[in-house]
C-alpha cells in the first residue's frame, strides 16, 4: 500500500511560514512562543542545530509583528570579516577607510521601523559586541566615519547554533550582551526529535519539486517513507530537503524511489545489528511514540497524530507487529 502525495496532512498541521511544517508537540510549543513574543519589542534568541528553520522562525516572528510593514533585514555574521561586518552592520563615510568611495547604510538603518536578524550570533566577534550592545540598549550608533549618531527603531532577532552560555564562561562572549539578546529564548527541536513530522515534511518537499521539476510523483510507498522516518537527520530539514531533490531528480517517478547508492547512508536509529529488519525498527519507533502519549491511539495529541496516521492504521499495524497492550482493544471496540 503506498501514500498519496497530494495529501499533505492526515494530522493537524502547524503551518506559519513555508516551511514551517509539522504537527509534533515540540514544533508546537515553539510556534506558541512565536504567538507570545511576536508582538512584543523584546529581543528572541533562537537555538538550534544547522538546519532546523532558525530563519523561517524569525521570518514568523517578524510576520506576526506590529512591524510586519516594515524590513525584515538578515545579517551573517559568520560570512565576512570582523571590518567589513561593522560596515555591514553600521555604514560608513566615504572615506572611512581605503576602498570605501561612496557613503554606505548599515543594516541598522535599513531595518529601522523592522526587524533586523542577526543570524550564527556566536561568530560575532569581541571587538564588536560593545557596539552591539549599544545599539541594542540606546538604539543609536554612528557610522564608520563618523561623529553623528544615528537613532533607529530596530527589533533584534538573533540565532545561533553554538552553546553561548559556554562561550560566556570560556570569555568569547560577552555576559552582558548575551543577556541583553537572550530576553526571549526559543530552543528548535532537531528533527530526530519530531520524527512524527518527516512524512509531512517529505510530502511538503516532494510537491514542492514536482512542480520545479514539471514531473509527476503520485505516490510515496511506505516503504520509502518509513526509511526517512527512522533516518537520524544530523544535518536536519536543510539535509531532509535536500535528499528528497536529489531523490527527485534521480527517479522518473510517478512513485518516489530513493537513490540505491545512498540507501546504506541512512542508517536506522538505534540499529544494534546489521540483521535488524525494518519491522523491528518500525515497531520500536510505533512503541516509542506509544510510551510518549500513555497509549492513547487517536485524537489530536494521540500516536496516531504524531505518526501521521489514520487510528485504524495504526491499530491494524500495533497488531500486525504483535504490540498488545489493553488500551488497544478498548481503542478498537471504539471504532
Amino acid at each position: 500500500m503506498a501514500t498519496v502525495v497530494n495529501m499533505i496532512a492526515s494530522a493537524p498541521t502547524a503551518r506559519f511560514e513555508s516551511e514551517l511544517i509539522g504537527s509534533s508537540l515540540g514544533l508546537r510549543r515553539v510556534l506558541n512562543s512565536v504567538q507570545m513574543v511576536a508582538r512584543t519589542d523584546s529581543a528572541v534568541l533562537i537555538q538550534g542545530e544547522t538546519g532546523t528553520g532558525k530563519e523561517l522562525i524569525a521570518r514568523a516572528i517578524h510576520e506576526q509583528s506590529l512591524r510586519r510593514p516594515g524590513p525584515f533585514v538578515k545579517v551573517n555574521c559568520a560570512a565576512m570579516p570582523a571590518g567589513l561586518l561593522e560596515s555591514e552592520l553600521f555604514g560608513h563615510e566615504r572615506g572611512a577607510f581605503t576602498g570605501a568611495l561612496t557613503q554606505t547604510t548599515g543594516r541598522f538603518q535599513l531595518a529601522d521601523q523592522g526587524t533586523l536578524f542577526l543570524d550564527e550570533i556566536g561568530d560575532l566577534p569581541l571587538e564588536l559586541q560593545p557596539k552591539l550592545l549599544r545599539v541594542l540598549q540606546e538604539q543609536e550608533f554612528e557610522r564608520l566615519g563618523s561623529s553623528r549618531t544615528i537613532r533607529v527603531d530596530v527589533r533584534v532577532v538573533a540565532a545561533t547554533n553554538q552553546d553561548l552560555t559556554q562561550m560566556v564562561r570560556d570569555h568569547r562572549f560577552r555576559a552582558d550582551l548575551f543577556y541583553r539578546l537572550n530576553v526571549f529564548p526559543i530552543m528548535l527541536p532537531p528533527l530526530r526529535e519530531r520524527s512524527e513530522d518527516i512524512p509531512l515534511l517529505v510530502r511538503y518537499f516532494v510537491n514542492k519539486f514536482a512542480r520545479r521539476m514539471n514531473k509527476e510523483f503520485t505516490y510515496i510507498p511506505n516503504e520509502v517513507m518509513e526509511i526517512l522516518r527512522l533516518h537520524d537527520w544530523p544535518g536536519n530539514i536543510r539535509e531532509l530537503q535536500n535528499y528528497i531533490e536529489r531523490a527527485m531528480i534521480m527517479c522518473p517517478g510517478p512513485d518516489l524511489r530513493l537513490p540505491p547508492d545512498e540507501l546504506k547512508h541512512l542508517v536506522k536509529r538505534d540499529t544494534p545489528s546489521a540483521t535488524r529488519t525494518l519491522a523491528d525498527a518500525e515497531r520500536d519507533h510505533i512503541l516509542h511514540v506509544l510510551r510518549q502519549v500513555g497509549w492513547v491511539v487517536g485524537g489530536r495529541d494521540g500516536a496516531a497524530a504524531r505518526l501521521g496516521l489514520a487510528r485504524t492504521t495504526l491499530l491494524y499495524r500495533m497488531r500486525k507487529l504483535g504490540i498488545v497492550h489493553g488500551m488497544i482493544a478498548a481503542a478498537a471496540s471504539a471504532s
